[in-house]
């Protein structure tokens, strides 16, 4: 999957499905160190949606933590609500999630 290739109606989806989700990543004092990226990537591998939460004690913003995360891990920001930010990686060896098509424009 090229990274940003998701549908406005994709995006919807995926950020219906994270509303229950709860936080597996959280980005600390330390920053978005190497040991994050590692276990956020381990996280997204298995479960292609994870939420993030920033804590206040981050050196960085909110969204500048999450939006430096989903680089190094080459995967797609969805959605960014006050502290927590909802990341997605399509998984092809075994995927969990069955994305909606995009649809035509009449």
């Amino acid at each position: 999957m090229i990274k940003n290739s998701i549908t406005t109606k994709q995006k919807c989806f995926l950020r219906s499905m994270g509303m229950t989700l709860e936080p597996v990543v959280q980005i600390g004092k330390e920053g978005v160190s190497p040991a994050v990226v590692k276990g956020a990537d381990e996280a997204i591998t298995k479960r292609e949606l994870i939420k993030v939460r920033v804590l206040q004690n981050c050196p960085l913003g909110t969204q500048e933590a999450i939006s430096l995360l989903a680089d190094r891990m080459s995967c797609d920001l969805i959605q960014t609500i006050g502290r927590n930010g909802l990341l997605f990686r399509r998984n092809f060896k075994k995927p969990k999630i069955e994305l909606p098509k995009a649809g035509k424009k009449k």
